[in-house]
């Protein structure tokens, strides 16, 4: 992993904002590790007075994700705005289901419009008070297409864009070192993006230890299938790993540019066709 530190990639962003013309910036904090991770480096980077915390809790927002955001807040002493979706998501569904009808709360569709409607909400306050809104997926979920187009996917810096999913875990425990900022239960409790009951990303994603390692070998080291699976991982997820992460790539092309953290990032240092069928695998 070739991340320097938390401090040089806070340099970079405030480089970036202010070069941008933004003195401030905004976090939607979910009660997870990455925006956790976000946050703490848009404070390093700007000053805990110009960072605007944004906590948009759906009804699949689970109690230990509203303490834990209020902890991280207290934490870095920033300002928290808060802004329940549920009301909007329902108005949305009524005003859809003449089309789309009854669907259940796992169907994707539904879980697409509440990271929508998160964006929806930081635009605009982004607008109003004239604040950069730090994106916070961080790279594993990026490679994979584990995101939403025009919602997660939304804004004007993604701080953690080129960080895996392991390296978060590692930066985190390097801060929380330092300071203790970023409550335990964050890094203890299992990644879930909260869109639908019981969810977790390893329902959808391989375990991110062995997720991480495959990515590593296809995207920066640029091994091809028979070498990634020599060096011992299931060759069936070598091939649906390697397999979503081509067909994924229209999505980064439309995400917002990120901190180059690893020896290869995504956008010019990786170019491929935004449409293909892909490899045959």
């Amino acid at each position: 992993m070739l991340f320097d530190s938390t401090g040089q990639m806070a340099a970079r962003a405030r480089d970036y904002a202010h070069k941008c013309g933004f003195k401030k910036a905004l976090v939607g904090i979910s009660g997870g590790l990455d925006s956790a991770l976000t946050a703490c480096i848009a404070v390093h980077a700007l000053g805990r007075e110009n960072v605007l915390g944004v906590f948009m809790p759906s009804q699949f927002t689970s109690r230990h994700s509203v303490e834990d955001t209020k902890a991280l807040v207290k934490n870095l002493q920033i300002e928290l705005v808060h802004i329940p979706i549920k009301p909007i998501y329902d108005q949305i569904l009524k005003a859809l289901s003449p089309v789309l009808g009854d669907a259940s709360s796992d169907d994707v569709t539904q879980q697409n419009i509440q990271s929508r409607i998160r964006a929806l909400l930081l635009m605009a306050l982004s607008n109003r008070f004239g604040h950069l809104v730090l994106s916070s997926g961080n790279k594993s979920e990026l490679a994979m297409g584990y995101c939403t187009l025009y919602g997660d996917l939304s804004g004007g810096l993604a701080v953690i864009s080129d960080v895996p999913k392991t390296s978060v875990y590692e930066l985190a425990r390097l801060i929380n070192k330092g300071e203790g900022v970023i409550p335990k239960r964050i890094l203890q409790k299992p990644p879930s993006a909260e869109l639908k009951p019981d969810q977790v990303d390893q329902d959808d994603l391989p375990a991110y230890d062995i997720l991480d390692g495959i990515l590593r070998a296809y995207i920066e080291d640029n091994k091809v299938p028979d070498e990634i699976t020599a060096m011992g991982f299931d060759p069936s997820t070598v091939r649906e790993v390697i397999h979503r992460v081509d067909r994924n790539e229209y999505k980064r092309h439309q995400a917002p540019p990120g901190l180059k953290v690893t020896s290869r990032s995504f956008g010019t240092e990786r170019r491929y066709p935004i449409a293909w069928q892909g490899r045959d695998l």
